[in-house]
């Protein structure tokens, strides 16, 4: 087994201190880009974190590579999230992206379930190797020193056979994390099934370092269920704040209040709705407006969910090309919801 780097940070990280319970925006390839997570800050994410990015891909100077790295000063703080199975490559790649960007973290991705990263030994099939997911972890914390703080992510195991996260909770605090992330789910399950807390709260109990809780948030109960249940520092909302990314300031309100916030009105999220095309096509991150606006159409039905007369609005928003035809739609749904008040909500 590679050495282990005994980092020792000298203090918690920032976003934790005087009692904070930080709500982290997920990592999600295709989703969390510089438009989206702005909109959650906007709503009340305290903590984001990129779209994950290939530590091969930044060695090689790859631009289109180097676009995942992007975040605005009003993200802050922020992560930037990296993958690969190198330790020192990793811990290269990390170098030169604290050069480039110097962002508050660098966040290593040990938890990604995709064949694609997989295939590559990244992500969440290093929890079949330990030695090998330290040496990586080491490699890049080494690198990095005390220039900025280095945390990870992880799901609970590979599979419901191989469960190891608390063992591997440790690990990675020995071997210099801040922070661990942990997703309630194996590998295998993908994103099916209930998140396991029983296990990010072992977790949590198994080491010194702060322990984020990924899964099934949807709501300000939810999270204070789990806040009040589990022994974690905070809590990471992913595929709710897709369809909702209201989620964060209602979390908040609930969590100060005990009270639920009534539901966005559908013109309120509509005006999201545009407003997201109108950044993504500005930040010209996905080329032509044809192009955009094909990359958004998951998005938008995603948004969608739960709106009155989902399945054709869902049936149009799978061909949207243009700003232009997403204005459209929007009007003659919004013209539907004033003639029946019924539909002024979800």
């Amino acid at each position: 087994m590679a050495a282990i780097c005994r980092y020792r940070p000298p203090a918690m990280l920032p976003w934790f201190q005087n009692g904070a319970f930080p709500l982290y925006l997920a990592p999600m390839a295709g989703v969390t880009d510089v438009v989206f997570r702005t909109i959650c800050k906007e709503m009340g994410a305290d903590v984001m974190v990129t779209e994950f990015v290939s530590a091969e891909g930044l060695m090689q100077k790859d631009d289109r590579t180097r676009k995942y790295t992007e975040f605005t000063d009003a993200q802050r703080p922020v992560g930037i999230q990296l993958f690969g199975a190198d330790g020192v490559r990793m811990g290269e790649a990390a170098r030169k992206v604290i050069d480039w960007k110097r962002p508050d973290f660098i966040d290593i991705n040990f938890g990604c379930p995709v064949n694609k990263v997989v295939s590559k030994n990244g992500g969440s099939s290093l929890l079949k190797d330990c030695p090998v997911l330290a040496a990586v972890a080491g490699g890049v914390a080494k690198a990095v020193g005390e220039e900025v703080p280095v945390t990870a992510k992880i799901r609970i195991g590979w599979d419901e056979q191989s469960i190891n996260a608390p063992e591997v909770c440790r690990i990675l605090e020995d071997t210099g994390m801040q922070a661990v992330s942990v997703h309630g789910r194996t590998r295998s399950q993908g994103y099916r099934g209930d998140a396991n807390w029983e296990v990010i709260d072992q977790c949590a109990r198994a080491v010194r370092i702060p322990v984020i809780g990924n899964g099934d948030i949807a709501s300000g109960a939810d999270l204070r269920h789990r806040r009040e249940s589990t022994a974690v520092s905070g809590v990471m909302i992913g595929r709710a704040a897709m369809q909702n990314p209201w989620v964060f300031r209602q979390a908040k309100h609930y969590l100060a209040t005990g009270e639920a916030l009534p539901p966005v009105p559908i013109p309120e999220r509509w005006e999201l709705i545009r407003r997201h095309c109108r950044l993504a096509l500005a930040s010209d991150r996905y080329g032509s407006e044809r192009h955009t606006m094909m990359a958004m159409r998951s998005r938008l039905m995603a948004y969608c969910k739960g709106f009155p007369g989902a399945k054709p609005l869902r049936q149009r928003l799978s061909g949207v090309s243009s700003l232009a035809e997403l204005e459209d739609i929007a009007a003659d749904h919004l013209n539907g919801a004033t003639v029946n008040p019924a539909l002024a909500a979800p």
